[in-house]
This record gives structure tokens, sequence and C-alpha cells, in this order.
């Protein structure tokens, strides 16, 4: 049994795109790529390699401290004036309950790694025709915020200057930001526009939501991300509005996949199409 093999799909996976045969002439449309079976060995390799990039290049970017508290005393700034800068309340209200605070820092530090590797895995084995679309979303969503990081340095809440911001890590002596503590020279702490574990759980949010089977996982699916967003803020990491930074990353993430491929990721076949 090879990697084409397909069982029968049924519902709405029935109708499988044919595979093209003919070949495009110079002025004919371009067709709609057809997804192929992911390889265990390459996706490890790719996704070790493409995280490994990211992080080097996010690091790498000037740390334009002058710059990105300026940016947050203008966000900051932007927030009051429509009425939505409720950081800092959110922050010291969380921070009075240390069970919560200490689990939210801890929820920062690894549900940002843990959920997303584990809805990959989810897709590569059970979704594989909607695998490398939907990867593709990621991968082009992360891309784009290391553009923001670069032409947007900004200081989280926590740093800003003459801010009121408690930083929660280093209060409560957790591990829980590559930004805090011993490990602070180990991440750029001025890149917080955007923000990838919005980005990153809005994604996995929206996939579980689209393809799960069971209703239960599809309330967690949205569950995630509007958690996310609470941990970012009470922790000080994120304002609102990066969070949107996020949110418009994943949208052109999405744009990409759909350009690329033809359709959304989640209207692609589950099964990996037959070969001629």
């Amino acid at each position: 049994m090879g990697d084409t093999t397909v069982t029968k799909p049924e519902g709405r996976e029935s109708a499988l795109p044919q595979p093209v045969t003919a070949e495009s002439g110079p002025g004919s449309p371009r067709r709609p790529r057809t997804p192929r079976r992911p390889r265990f060995w390459f996706e490890i390799l790719l996704i070790a390699v493409s995280y490994w990039t990211y992080s080097l290049i996010r690091n790498a970017v000037p740390e334009q401290k002058t710059e990105a508290l300026r940016n947050a005393d203008w966000i900051w700034k932007a927030e009051h004036h429509l009425g939505i800068a409720v950081e800092e309340s959110v922050n010291h209200a969380v921070n009075t309950v240390t069970w919560l605070i200490i689990g939210m820092n801890y929820y920062y530090a690894t549900l940002h790694f843990v959920v997303t590797l584990g809805v990959l895995v989810w897709l590569f084995r059970w979704h594989p025709g909607r695998y490398a679309a939907t990867r593709l979303v990621l991968f082009a969503t992360t891309a784009v915020a290391l553009v923001g990081y670069y032409l947007y340095p900004l200081a989280p809440p926590r740093l800003m200057n003459g801010g009121n911001f408690i930083d929660t890590v280093m209060v409560h002596q957790t591990w829980g930001s590559m930004a805090s503590g011993d490990l602070k020279h180990m991440s750029n702490q001025y890149a917080a526009m955007p923000s990838m574990h919005i980005g990153w759980s809005l994604w996995c949010g929206l996939t579980i939501f689209a393809l799960a089977s069971v209703p239960w996982a599809r309330v967690l699916g949205l569950l995630y991300p509007a958690l996310t967003l609470v941990v970012i803020v009470a922790t000080a990491n994120h304002f609102w509005l990066d969070a949107v930074g996020g949110l418009l990353c994943l949208a052109f993430g999405f744009t990409v996949a759909r350009l690329w491929y033809g359709t959304q990721p989640y209207a692609l076949p589950r099964l990996v199409p037959a070969r001629p």
C-alpha cells in the first residue's frame, strides 16, 4: 500500500479534485495546486529549521529601545483615546490571585508551542489533504510577523517608562517569559507587535473549530484564543492592539494559502487525491 492510497470518502469529501493531465498553455489560467501526502521526516525537519530561522531573525532584529518605548507610549495613548486601555486594571486584578497568575505565566510559556505542535500532528494524521495548505497559513503568518518586528519595534507594557504594570514573572519568580529574568538576553524584548501568541492560537482555534467532528472540541477551539488574549494582557506582555496585529498577520496567511491552492485550506479534501 503506497502513500497515494485513498479510502472512499463520504459526505462533503466525496468530490475529490481530479488530477490535471493536460498541459497548461501560455494563455490558460493557472490551475490550483493539488495537495500531496506529507512526509513525516520532511515535516519534522521543516518545522525545526523554520522555527530556528524564525528565532534567529526575530532575535537579530536590532533592539531599538528608544523607538520601542516611544511606540509603546503611542499605543497606550491611542488605546486610552479608543476607551480600551484596561490592560493595567486586568494586570493588577489577576495578579492578586496568586495561583491564577502563576498558572497564566506557565500558560504563556508553554501552550503557545505545545498546542500549535499538537494541532500540526493532528492535521498530519487525520487531515493529510489539508495539512500542507493549513501549515502554509501558519508559516506565512509567522513570516510576515518578522516584518512587523523589524519595522515597528514595540516594548511590552511591563517595560514601559513610567508604567505601573507588574512583571508577573519577576514578581512570582516563575518561568513564564523568555523576555524576563535570566532568559531576557535570549529574546528580543522589543518585538511585541504583532502578537504571535494570538496569531498562532487563532490559527489553532480556527483549525480545530473548522475540522473537529465533536462539539466539545470545537468549543475548546474557540475558547483557546480567547483565553490566550486574556493571558497576554494579564501578564503585561502585550497590549490589546498587539492582538489586532496578530489577527492581521493570520489574515495574510490565509490569503497566501488561498492564492496558492485556489481555495481555503479547510475546503480541501481530507484525504490526499490519488495520483494518475
